[in-house]
């Protein structure tokens, strides 16, 4: 029993630091993101890196175990790219990056973040495809990406996320067919128009993905 102790008090040791390690690796995770940022008006400021705790940050929300819940960078005269560093906020549950001049393509590990309620990255500059991997985000009530140049086919994988209530691609360079399975039977047309898409899937008779 003796010999077991030091490993007891290690363990104890571990279990007393390990919010605080996980809050520092969404720290590490923001700081990167604010690395490829532009920020004219000094929004993100207070986004300090030798502070362990990032809750204390402007326009960042945390529970009470100090987990990133909230991004609020909305409307905020930001630019840059997004980092697949946003991954590690694996509590995050509102991403709002809205009404901004960010660009580049959405880093797919975003599907990582498994608690995800809201994402709205609408009014950007954002290309590429939508990434599959949003299929892993099944807490996922609203979906809004309007706006942006994003290419491709919509993907299937999407027609699984069941919560899903809000769901606006509009204004994009989205190719071939609208899905009609799961939430997209009830997603009005709108949130499809403008872009290149040749109406609702007719299966059986043209691949989903016709005219891309």
């Amino acid at each position: 029993m003796a010999r077991l102790y030091p490993l007891a008090l290690f363990l104890s040791f571990l279990l007393t630091i390990s919010p605080s390690l996980s809050t520092n690796s969404e720290g590490n995770a923001l700081h990167a993101l604010r690395s490829r940022l532009s920020d004219p008006t000094n929004v993100l400021q207070s986004w300090d890196p030798t502070l362990v705790n990032p809750c204390t940050w402007f326009h960042v929300t945390c529970d009470s175990s100090n987990h990133v819940t909230r991004l609020d960078l909305g409307n905020s005269n930001i630019s840059g790219t997004l980092g697949p560093e946003l991954g590690e906020l694996r509590h995050l549950k509102y991403l709002e990056l809205y009404r901004n001049d960010i660009g580049g393509k959405i880093p797919k590990e975003l599907g990582n973040l498994k608690n995800l309620v809201s994402m709205d990255m609408y009014g950007n500059r954002f290309e590429g495809e939508i990434p599959k991997s949003f299929a892993k985000l099944k807490s996922l009530r609203f979906l809004r990406l309007n706006n942006n140049k994003l290419s491709g086919s919509i993907p299937r994988e999407l027609t699984t996320l069941k919560d899903l209530k809000v769901f606006d691609v509009s204004n994009n360079y989205l190719c071939g067919t609208i899905p009609v399975d799961g939430p997209f039977a009830s997603f009005p047309m709108e949130s499809f128009e403008n872009n290149k898409l040749n109406g609702p899937e007719l299966k059986g008779l043209v691949p989903y993905d016709f005219g891309c």
